[in-house]
């Protein structure tokens, strides 16, 4: 009886842990969800745009909450992948996961300073971060079945063809009547691909612009009425573009000086900016950005158009963008021969007035991209540069600036959240880069702060410009902001510990707040630059400083002008006054000579002068009674 009641004990026991055991199983699976790869560094293996990690240590996540993540880098030539699990809501090297739900990881470009970085994020226990996929038509999609495929082609084609039929008949309409309105001599002016008139007028008003583009034939003087190409579509045909020279080479693109031909000969001078095609997503932000008509402004490059070309497949994404190695995607702007700011600076030594000028045009050009209106009173969408810098700023002819390259640049749309905003990363050049962005600190609830990254990287610029001014008495050569206290091409670590740290800043010796508009100019500097993003001033607030700068010259010069004509005034009534004293003392000396002369009695020489002289003048005698005449003296001094 014991021995019975002791097994049936101990079979209850079992039973308990068993069925103990048996519950705690679902708690443990839903806990361990995701399995994932997990190195640290591996050498994928790639073929048809998908790879494998080739990562053989494998781990279950420890929360449930986080996804398999994959990073796939590629430096130098040296491709590399990072595999772990991740909190998705967490950022993981300033990159925020975009799309972390599917169970395939599908990689997504991602900005970088140093070659190319994509990401992916994906849930499941199967490894999911192992097959790195770049193009959605590689291996690992289902395809559809042959009985789907006749109602996905009609339901996908028909309505685009319809869309296309009648788009193409409204537009032939409106051409057919549009064109028999315009007078008989306007056909003959206008060139194989489309293009526009640019009249003088105010800048961002009716898309025209204060200056024209020169037109030049073989001789290179041949001025004749600007063109400008549609801004993004010219019917699919290319533009007759030539490239010339090689005159810049960034990280995402190269920049050409360019032959943009016209009829008979004729051409004018083009900047091409050239794309390769693993860049696809830089050209496609920076063609995004120009599209939109009203950010057109003096002080921003002209844009002409945006142009694909090469062999291969369009679109990007993925590895190269799923094109063919020779695929190139073009941006067409103005030309401007006096190259960069940054190149400018190096060799020129600035006036006051020059000074003014250039960085006055700065200014102007970034309040127009922050503004949410043109000049003319349009809405417009405000936009952030995101790599404000000496090299990405263009010198016009007319000695002012206009801010071009915006492949960081981003839309400021409310319609925006911030996710997307955090999805944009820490972008831009770190030796510009504005201490909240160094810190990973942006607030991107407020969309002012965008704005002020830009002022403050301006401020640097304006640093640049004044270290080259004249007026501030002992003009060095270039430097780059901080000059030497970072390396050439500094790390965003070694400006972390710089600005942040050290809260270090471009030096401002007293010598050039000798000049009273410098001292203005360098207050203002200090202002764009202050480590508190809402401390610093617009840059409408700093267009406004340029002008009372402005009128403060001008009303100096006035001044000036105005004790000039005095003086001269002063001088003139001088001179005169000195002219009359000589006048009226040459006077009294003739005066003095003339009572003299008539109160001396002549001398007996000078009667015989003037008996002489009358003799001279009296009519000749014939020779007997000139004889005699001279014979009566000699008589009466013989007598004597």
């Amino acid at each position: 009886m014991i021995m019975g009641r002791r097994r049936w004990s101990r079979f209850a026991l079992t039973s308990v842990l068993l069925i103990s055991l048996f519950a705690e199983v679902p708690a443990f699976t839903h806990i361990r969800t995701n399995l994932c790869k997990w190195c640290d560094y591996s050498s994928p293996v790639c073929e048809d745009n998908v790879c494998s990690s080739n990562c053989n240590l494998t781990s279950f996540c420890s929360l449930s909450e986080e996804v398999c993540v994959a990073i796939w880098r590629k430096d130098n030539e040296t491709v590399s992948v990072r595999t772990l699990c991740h909190h998705p809501q967490q950022a993981l090297d300033n990159i925020v996961l975009a799309n972390y739900s599917s169970t395939e990881c599908t990689m997504l470009p991602q900005p970088s300073e140093d070659g190319l970085l994509f990401v992916c994020g994906c849930v499941g226990d199967h490894e999911c971060n192992d097959k790195l996929i770049f193009d959605k038509g590689a291996h690992g999609y289902s395809k559809l079945k042959s009985k789907d495929v006749i109602p996905v082609v009609v339901i996908s084609l028909v309505p685009p063809l319809l869309v296309a039929v009648l788009a193409t008949i409204a537009f032939y309409c409106y051409r057919t009547r549009h064109l028999s309105k315009q007078p008989k001599d306007w056909a003959p002016k206008r060139t194989h691909y489309q293009s526009l008139d640019r009249p003088e007028g105010r800048s961002g008003c009716n898309g025209s612009y204060p200056g024209k583009l020169t037109l030049l034939g073989d001789d290179g003087n041949s001025d004749l009425s600007s063109t400008r190409a549609n801004s993004l579509n010219h019917n699919t045909e290319q533009l007759p573009i030539q490239l010339e020279t090689l005159v810049g080479k960034g990280r995402f693109a190269e920049v050409w000086r360019a032959r943009l031909n016209h009829s008979e000969g004729q051409y004018e001078s083009v900047a091409v900016k050239i794309f390769p095609a693993v860049e696809y997503v830089s050209w496609r932000n920076e063609r995004f950005i120009f599209s939109d008509a009203n950010l057109k402004h003096e002080n921003v490059v002209q844009f002409l158009t945006a142009e694909e070309r090469g062999g291969g497949g369009g679109g990007g994404g993925g590895v190269g963008g799923g094109a063919g190695p020779q695929r190139q995607y073009w941006l067409i702007m103005a030309y401007h021969t006096l190259g960069n700011l940054q190149d400018y600076l190096a060799s020129h030594v600035l006036s006051w007035a020059e000074l003014c000028t250039l960085a006055g045009s700065v200014a102007r050009g970034l309040a127009h991209l922050h503004s949410d209106t043109t000049p003319c009173g349009a809405p417009k969408v405000p936009v952030s540069h995101r790599d404000l810098k000496s090299s990405n700023i263009v010198v016009k002819d007319n000695h002012e600036c206009a801010l071009c390259d915006f492949g960081l640049a981003m839309r400021l749309d409310l319609s925006l959240t911030v996710d997307d905003f955090a999805n944009s990363g820490q972008v831009g050049t770190a030796r510009y880069m504005a201490p909240e962005v160094l810190e990973s600190r942006v607030n991107l609830e407020d969309l002012e702060s965008f704005k002020q990254m830009d002022v403050y990287s301006m401020a640097l610029i304006l640093w640049e410009m004044v270290s080259r001014c004249e007026v501030i008495g002992e003009v060095r050569s270039y430097e780059p902001p901080f000059g030497s206290k970072v390396c050439e091409q500094p790390c965003v670590d070694s400006m972390r510990d710089l600005v942040l740290r050290d809260r270090g800043r471009p030096d401002i010796p007293t010598s050039w707040t000798t000049h009273q508009g410098m001292q203005l100019l360098c207050a203002t500097i200090t202002e764009c630059w202050d480590h508190d993003p809402e401390a610093r001033l617009t840059a409408h607030c700093v267009v406004e400083r340029f002008k009372t700068l402005a009128q403060d010259e001008e009303e100096s010069r006035l001044l000036s002008l105005s004790i000039d004509s005095t003086t001269d005034h002063q001088q003139q009534e001088e001179q005169q006054q000195e002219q009359q004293q000589e006048q009226e003392q040459e006077q009294e000396q003739e005066q003095e000579q003339g009572l003299s002369v008539s109160s001396t009695p002549p001398s007996p020489r000078a009667e015989r002068d003037t008996d002489t002289d009358t003799d001279t003048d009296s009519p000749s005698l014939p020779p007997l009674v000139s004889d005699m005449q001279d014979s009566e003296p000699s008589k009466a001094q013989a007598e004597v």
